[in-house]
């Protein structure tokens, strides 16, 4: 070809670069399919579930404080059934991407709806209990399995 001038490649440093500052996984400049390809299932399960609750205007877990009323939302990962003082009460532990938060209902045996993989929006004052979050007897709402 006439005026064409000739491939060069680029000096191995220069293509390194290059890599790393477009398509590292670990990059914000560009996430891209690499990025994706490279974490876990749970690191995507937990992108999910962290921007779910973002796009919903939720607290996140890791942002609750200690005594301030809170909307989470997130997925049940384990439900149990623990007494409290010889009183039967049903512990269940929420995950949001973000971090885990105790759900305590008192009185109670068993919950329709409360079983493991289901996602809820919760609304109550965060505890600490144990040394970690909890709410004791929240409101909830069942969400459908896949949230939209």
């Amino acid at each position: 070809m006439i005026g064409a001038s000739p491939l060069r490649p680029w000096p191995l440093s220069t293509a390194l670069e290059h890599y790393s500052a477009t398509m590292s996984p670990t990059s914000s400049r560009r996430p891209g399919i690499l990025s994706r390809w490279t974490q876990t299932q749970t690191e995507v399960d937990s992108d999910r579930l962290e921007s779910d609750a973002t796009a919903h205007g939720a607290t996140h877990i890791r942002d609750c404080l200690g005594g301030q009323p809170s909307t989470v939302i997130g997925r049940l990962r384990s439900v149990t059934l623990r007494p409290v003082a010889k009183a039967p009460a049903v512990e269940a532990e929420l995950y949001d991407g973000t971090g885990r938060l105790t759900l305590l209902f008192l009185g109670r045996r068993r919950i329709p709806g409360i079983t493991p993989g289901r996602h809820l929006v919760v609304h109550g004052r965060v505890i600490q209990r144990d040394g970690e979050r909890a709410m004791v007897n929240p409101r909830y709402e069942l969400l459908p399995n896949a949230v939209e």
